[in-house]
């Protein structure tokens, strides 16, 4: 099985870590990683802030660098939401075809893959927040977590209101500070609360405000994106 990374923009510039254990973890998994270089934003900032026409030219651009390709693959909910669900409106027969073939990671390897049990060794206790995107518009609904329940040595910990959103909404973090940051204190308290090392995402846009919040406020957690727990084995930890 071929596949190819779409790594996003938030991971490329800031969290490239998410990337190579995405590859690590696809390729252990039997799966061949291509990563197409003429990959750029999909345009989710511009679309989301109302710039329709600027965003036409980046989807044009991510049409043509997935070319040819049976599976995209992306380690982020709220830019596989972008691809699959606006991509069909903005741009042509193209970026429709596109979109029914981007996956979100997780959806990827328990639909397509067919696995629950990636082999993973993660001995840590662990509370998870769906993000958004992948909750409400891709449906994720009990792929992660069946994935983190099947991860050797983690514990993983309910967390209080969990579908409720983090706060950071993209250029809503902008747009309105003050409520983006009073919603991400409550996140994190409900994590807190919870008693565990590690707060997991599936999008690090979510975990980036959340972790900015765990770092002003000294909280006893550590922001973890998915991929890096499903790509720590016993042989090889992630660090």
């Amino acid at each position: 099985m071929r596949a190819a990374l779409f790594v996003t923009c938030v991971n490329d510039a800031v969290y490239p870590a998410t990337g190579i254990a995405t590859v690590r973890l696809l390729e252990r998994l039997g799966v061949e990683v291509d990563f197409p270089e003429a990959q750029t934003c999909c345009g989710q900032p511009q679309f989301n802030t109302g710039y329709r026409r600027e965003t036409e030219p980046l989807v044009r651009r991510m049409t043509r660098a997935f070319e040819g390709y049976d599976y995209v693959v992306t380690p982020s909910g709220s830019c596989a939401a972008m691809v699959r669900h606006h991509y069909p409106k903005i741009g042509d027969k193209a970026a429709a075809a596109l979109a029914a073939r981007t996956y979100e990671l997780t959806e990827f390897l328990v639909d397509v893959v067919g696995v629950t049990d990636v082999g993973a060794h993660f001995p840590h206790t662990v509370t998870y927040h769906p993000s958004c995107h992948g909750l409400r518009l891709l449906g994720l609904g009990e792929r992660p977590r069946k994935l983190l329940e099947s991860v050797r040595g983690l514990e993983l910990r309910e967390l209080p209101g969990a579908d409720e959103c983090c706060g950071f909404g993209g250029t809503f973090a902008v747009k309105n500070s003050d409520v983006s940051a009073a919603m991400g204190q409550d996140k994190v308290s409900n994590a807190v609360s919870t008693g565990a090392e590690v707060l997991c995402g599936a999008d690090n846009s979510c975990l980036m405000h959340l972790g900015g919040i765990v770092s002003r406020e000294g909280a006893p957690l550590r922001p973890v994106h998915l991929a890096e727990i499903l790509a720590s084995t016993e042989e090889e930890p992630w660090s």
